[in-house]
This record gives C-alpha cells, structure tokens and sequence, in this order.
C-alpha cells in the first residue's frame, strides 16, 4: 500500500490527532510512509507519539495556528497535506420542549464552543497552510466532515450545521485554489466503531435529546445501514491517506461519505 499511495517523505498535519479518528488517520498515513504530524491541544509541540511529530495549538486562536504552521515547515521545510480533524460535538436541542433539562438546550455559548472549533478552527487552519501551499506550489486541504452535515442529526443541530459549512467550504475553496494546484476535499463518517471520547456526560446528553434512555441508544444497524455495520475507524484513515495522494489527483472539491451507504433513503 505504501509503495502504490507514495506518500514516502510527505508531511501531512493532523488536527485533533492525538485521539479519537485523527489518530487513526495519523497511524493510517504513518503505515503509508508519510510523515504524519500530530496537531492537538493536548500535547507538547517537539515531543513524539509513536513516531509522530506534536505541536500544540489551539485551532480556534490565529496566533496558535500561525505558530503551529510556522513549526512544521520549521521541523520539515514544507506541508504537503492537511486534514482538518479537529472538532466538537456537544448534543443540544433547540427547544427543550420537556422542560427537564435546560443544559441541554442550545445556548449560545455551546453554539460559540462548535462553531468556534469546527468553522472558525477549519478555517483558520486551512488558511496557514495554504499559504505555504502556494508559495511551494501545490498541496491538499482536507476537511473531515460528517454524514449529519447532509442529513441533520437530532439533537445535533448545531454540530451538523457545522458541517454543513464544511462541506460548503470545501466546494468554495476548491474553485479558488485548484488553479494553483491546490485540492481541497473533505470526508464524511457515518456511523462510526467506538473512539474512545463518548463519555456518559454526552451520552447522557444525546439520549435526552433523542427522547430515550442512555441504555437505549440504538446499536442495531441492520435496518440503517446498508452494509449492517458501524464503520471501523482505519476505514476513514485508509480513504485519508488515499485522498492526499496523488492517486487521487483528480478529486477535489467534493465530499466522500464513509457510511457504509447510510443516507436518509
């Protein structure tokens, strides 16, 4: 797989790829041979997680995105890729109809909170690395959306509207810099393996918003999904690391569900 991708030697950013997805998009890319460089909140900038390069930042803050440009082209002279992982979901309703808990209707603050990381972030992020893209002359943005930024979510309306955006972004930017040889695409999950960052809080939350009980929070696919199964997280970093190829040097401007054909038909 390494050999057919030749991603030998290329430096791909991961946001948020400490955990959760990105860090299978990272461990995905590193078994490509890229140069995977993990870029969280919650790590050191110079230390190493198996093999991969960390620098802290906050993507919601441009001085921090600028910096954290700044020391990938430092440590490896250029940035080849990005994937633009980095996101939050907080589960609200916009009316809490039931009247039992006010915390979990929409607020304005939870909305700043999303938008500030999943649009804000997206596009603070994609903006310092495409201005090393053009002065090297070419490169590939990639947003991970969502299936519910094409479908709506209950209880997730805010975040699905924020990948809308993305996907929004994504089509725009791709008119804009596919002159300079720049691709820009995104992917959107479905419904995915267990990443490790669902904890009872949001469980909890996504429950009352769906109007069940955390227990009760639908595991059977078969009658949602075509394929009958969630989807494994190394399928999202297999179709990654393919997209920022050159193998896919004809894609751009254009979302690819990874949802093992769930869609609102």
């Amino acid at each position: 797989m390494s050999n057919w991708l030749n991603l030998e030697g290329k430096v791909v950013i991961v946001t948020g790829g400490a955990s959760g997805i990105g860090k299978h998009v990272v461990s995905c890319l590193q078994a490509a041979g890229a140069n995977a460089v993990i870029v969280d909140m919650s790590v050191k900038t110079g230390d190493e997680i198996d093999g991969a390069y960390c620098v802290a930042c906050n993507v919601t803050d441009p001085a921090s995105v600028q910096a954290m440009a700044d020391a990938v082209v430092a440590k490896y002279g250029t940035i080849d890729a990005v994937v633009n992982n980095a996101g939050i979901n907080m589960p609200r309703l916009l009316v809490d109809v039931q009247g039992e808990h006010p915390e979990y209707e929409l607020s304005v603050d939870s909305f700043d909170k999303m938008f500030g990381v999943n649009v804000k972030g997206l596009f603070l992020v994609a903006q310092a690395c495409a201005r090393v893209m053009l002065k090297q002359g070419g490169g590939v943005i990639l947003n991970m959306s969502s299936e519910s930024g094409k479908e709506g979510s209950q209880g997730q309306s805010a975040y699905s509207a924020t990948k809308g955006a993305c996907d929004s972004f994504t089509r725009s930017w791709a008119k804009e810099l596919g002159k300079y040889n720049i691709r820009v695409l995104a992917v959107a999950p479905g419904i995915m393996e267990a990443t490790g960052l669902r904890t009872p809080a949001y469980n909890e939350a996504l429950a009352y918003t769906r109007g069940v009980k955390p227990e009760n929070l639908s595991t059977d696919y078969s009658k949602t999904i075509p394929l009958g199964r969630d989807g494994k997280l190394d399928e999202v970093g297999n179709t990654v690391a393919f997209l920022v190829s050159d193998r896919a040097s004809y894609i751009t401007g254009t979302t690819i569900n990874v949802s093992g054909g769930k869609s609102r038909g």
